[in-house]
């Protein structure tokens, strides 16, 4: 948990803090996982659609436990299930899943009746940045449910 929450003042994104805190248990470098994530933060791409830190567990339950065999309906449904539950333990603690609604934004920013485009320019990080953002407690929750989900997981192995 506090190696995600050093990744994300470092300035990664949350999907990326969340996921490269997990790195030495996949077999990739911190490099690979942070490219691998890069695309998932701000609520996907800066979209502010799902969560960052919800979408790095979800890309880690794809490589903990995810099917890589076409037709595979029961891995796939067990890798669903995995991440539907990380998703309600993460919504129970949050309120909500989405990216938007975490920041306290409007879904569909309009000016004059006309919807505004969303920048793709990502937030300076600055003093100001960390102290009215929630999402480094997003971060340090989302590690503690994949770290607790992992717990679960390999006590039921012995």
């Amino acid at each position: 948990m506090r190696k995600a929450e050093e990744l994300f003042m470092q300035g990664f994104n949350c999907a990326q803090s969340v996921a490269a805190a997990f790195v030495d248990m996949y077999g990739y470098s911190e490099e690979e996982m942070l490219r691998m994530s890069a695309g998932f933060g701000a609520g996907i791409g800066r979209l502010r659609m799902s969560c960052g830190a919800f979408n790095g567990m979800a890309l880690l339950a794809g490589l903990d436990c995810g099917s890589v065999t076409p037709g595979d309906r029961e891995g796939k449904s067990h890798n669903y299930k995995v991440v539907q539950e990380l998703a309600a333990r993460f919504k129970e603690e949050h309120g909500s899943l989405i990216c938007a609604e975490l920041l306290k934004l409007r879904q569909t920013p309009s000016v004059g009746g006309k919807a505004e485009q969303l920048s793709y320019l990502a937030s300076e990080r600055t003093a100001e940045y960390y102290k009215t953002r929630p999402c480094v407690k997003q971060i340090i929750s989302a590690a503690r449910i994949y770290s607790e989900y992992l717990e679960q997981k390999n006590s039921r192995r012995e």
